[in-house]
């Protein structure tokens, strides 16, 4: 009983402001680095065979990661010092920029792999995409706090927010980028569900944004195949079903404790984007299943904290903080979710990195600059209980 109690307590502690007596989130900031630092020694790990053979450098992506990895930490550290007042008044032109970036991808962007997703930048390849999704985020974020209770009451007044998704969503379609597009329309989805969208027509366009995405799914001959490919890799595991084939082998080769750091063989040219879209494979190879379980665990540690930090925003009716920290925990959940089912064969191979591991400057400095978001709304949050308590006091 000792025992339980013990474990009961260390619970509440966590999920209480803790510790008290500082003015940040000391454990979103430690679970973010420590996601940093895997990523790097993944990343590395990944793609030493693949940068020995393209550039005579074993750790020429390594370097590259550890560079990202320096400008998310800048980026982390000036996106803290935004306060949450500043983002909301930049709502609006943070989404517009999204929609220049968007089209700009399109006349100047670099094509890979049949995709016209980046911008190269000398030492970065940005990706619009990216950017998108945080200014979508917080775009949704100031709209909500504005129209609250139109949406909550008014019929059909959760189109126009979609309508905004959907322009971003067909630009992005253009590229192709199918994959953004559907975590755009998760986090829309479930930011109308915590504002508390009108029931009847959250389901209504619910289910015609999901009959969309199957339409645009099922549209395109090369979606298609990707579909059937992961329904049964092994038919043609030389061409369609390639990809999930080796990342397959290769969870199943790690088994329970893996076959340790860089002892990786489908990293040896088998595994293609071994250290990008598919590094969680070469994870479950070398650290096993207890390694995928480690780092599940710490970024579901990461997502709970900033769905609880949107929590306390709004109890401290703070609508604009806890929408964006909200839309900011359903998009880190959904975009790792979707990383790892990718990669076990549970859901069709996306595009989508898996948040602060893979590797891609875009999606790590993006990313970065969204727990920087998160860090500001928390200690904005302490700010406001320290008043609040002092005035209780006088």
């Amino acid at each position: 009983m000792d025992f339980i109690q013990k474990i009961k307590q260390n619970f509440e502690h966590w999920t209480r402001i803790t510790p008290q007596g500082l003015l940040y989130d000391r454990a979103l900031f430690l679970l973010f680095i420590i996601l940093l630092i895997i990523g790097l020694v993944a990343v590395t790990s990944a793609s030493i065979p693949y940068s020995s053979r393209l550039f005579n450098d074993a750790f020429y992506f390594a370097k590259r990661d550890a560079l990202y990895v320096f400008l998310s930490l800048l980026t982390c550290y000036f996106s803290m010092q935004i306060s949450t007042e500043q983002w909301r008044k930049w709502d609006g032109r943070l989404f517009f920029l999204a929609l220049a970036l968007l089209m700009a991808v399109l006349v100047i962007g670099t094509s890979v792999n049949g995709s016209k997703r980046w911008i190269s930048l000398g030492i970065l390849n940005f990706q619009p995409a990216e950017f998108a999704k945080l200014a979508l985020t917080c775009f949704l974020s100031g709209y909500f706090t504005r129209r609250y209770d139109e949406v909550r009451l008014k019929k059909l007044s959760a189109v126009k927010p979609l309508l905004v998704m959907g322009i971003m969503g067909g630009l992005l379609i253009i590229q192709p980028d199918y994959g953004s597009v559907v975590v755009l329309f998760v986090v829309t989805f479930a930011m109308l569900f915590i504002v508390g969208a009108n029931f009847y027509q959250f389901v209504g366009l619910g289910l015609t944004g999901i009959t969309l995405l199957i339409w645009f799914a099922i549209s395109e001959a090369y979606r298609l195949k990707r579909i059937l490919a992961f329904l049964d890799p092994f038919k043609d595991p030389y061409k369609k079903g390639y990809q999930l084939t080796n990342s397959l082998m290769a969870f199943g080769r790690g088994e329970i404790t893996g076959e340790g750091l860089g002892n990786s063989i489908q990293k040896l040219d088998y595994l293609p984007e071994a250290h990008t879209d598919f590094v969680m494979a070469i994870i479950g190879e070398e650290f096993g299943f207890i390694g995928i379980l480690v780092v599940v665990f710490l970024l579901g540690l990461l997502v709970f904290r900033a769905l609880k930090i949107g929590r306390e925003s709004l109890q401290l009716e703070q609508r604009f903080r806890g929408f964006f920290a909200f839309g900011i925990g359903f998009w880190i959940f959904f975009q790792g979710f979707v990383n790892l089912g990718m990669a076990l064969g549970m859901l069709p191979t996306k595009g989508l990195t898996f948040p602060l591991v893979s590797y891609g400057g875009s999606s790590i400095i993006i990313m970065s600059a969204t727990i920087g978001i998160l860090l500001r709304i928390d200690h904005e949050n302490r700010l406001q209980r320290g008043g609040q308590a002092r005035l209780r006091d006088d």
